[in-house]
């Protein structure tokens, strides 16, 4: 192995480690208690070299959701790829991406409610938020019905899953009835 080999090795090492240690104390205490001078002592590195990973915090978030993206990507594929009919495949991606916005609440908020400088929906959309929406799209696009567009579908199921995560996180929906929502979203929205 070179020596720059092995410097690009440590920097990328030390890069994530970043992320899971953000990550980590965040989900921990918010993302309020994410700063780099915290960061910089937990990894026990100095903060100049956490700003020669990444300009700040904002930065920092992104990479978390960018990780988080791929995470939930998987997840949804995974519980749909388990289903045997249209049906079911849809029901399991709705419950994989709430269980996915349940069980990573700091993460979720860094894809969908933090400016991690981030764009979505352009030319330049880092691929891991792309392969996120092709999870959804790739079940969604085979209910969407005819003459429905596969993409706008996908977007309304989605913005109706964020709505659900976001309000049940908030208090605002008793999380004991998410699985009748699930139906219900299932059976009036996706299955016609």
């Amino acid at each position: 192995m070179s020596v720059q080999q092995r410097k690009d090795r440590e920097r990328a090492d030390r890069e994530r480690l970043i992320v899971a240690t953000a990550r980590e104390l965040a989900e921990q205490q918010g993302w309020d208690a994410v700063t780099t001078r915290r960061l910089a002592e937990r990894i026990e590195y100095s903060q100049p070299v956490l700003y020669s990973h990444f300009r700040g915090k904002r930065e920092i978030i992104g990479a978390v959701a960018l990780q988080g993206a791929a995470e939930m990507a998987v997840a949804v594929r995974t519980a749909a790829s388990r289903a045997n009919s249209p049906r079911e495949r849809v029901a399991a991606l709705a419950r994989a991406y709430l269980d996915f916005a349940t069980s990573n609440p700091a993460v979720y908020d860094a894809m969908f409610q933090l400016d991690g400088g981030l764009a979505f929906a352009h030319e330049d959309t880092p691929e891991p938020l792309k392969d996120a929406f092709a999870a959804l799209l790739e079940t969604l696009g085979e209910v969407a019905g005819d003459g429905v567009h596969p993409g706008l579908f996908t977007e309304t199921f989605w913005a109706a899953l964020h709505g659900l995560a976001t309000l049940t996180r908030a208090g605002r929906l008793p999380p004991e009835h998410t699985e009748w929502r699930v139906e219900l979203l299932v059976d009036r929205l996706a299955i016609t």
